[in-house]
């Protein structure tokens, strides 16, 4: 069983840069954000694959979203720049299998973290 804590969410302005994180209570081999707007199904963000640091990223969010890992904390990264109101969302942290962007890959979740983005 893995545990995933996440934090960082909250309210900005559009432009503005929010980071979230997700800690682990042990390793997998790939970590995943997810987001999941009001009314919306919950929909691919990004992906890492924790050996070889290899990213994925939804078409939607490229140059704007970085994630990034820190091994020796069991911690993914989801920096966010350039923030628009249509990234308002509950993201949630994933762990599994591989880094993809299908959530049948994902067998651990965490709570989710609201971000919400002002115009």
């Amino acid at each position: 069983q893995v545990q995933l804590v996440e934090s960082g969410g909250g309210l900005v302005q559009a432009g503005g840069s929010l980071r979230l994180s997700c800690a682990a209570s042990r390793g997998t081999n790939a970590r995943g954000w997810f987001r999941q707007a009001p009314g919306k199904e919950r929909e691919f963000v990004a992906a890492v694959n924790w050996s070889s640091g290899r990213s994925y990223y939804a078409d939607s969010v490229k140059g704007r979203f970085t994630i990034s890992r820190d091994n020796a904390k069991n911690t993914v990264y989801l920096q966010m720049n350039s923030l628009k109101p249509e990234d308002t969302a509950v993201y949630y942290c994933a762990a599994g299998r591989l880094a993809r962007d299908s959530e049948e890959e994902y067998d651990y979740w965490g709570q989710g973290t609201q971000v919400t983005v002002s115009s």
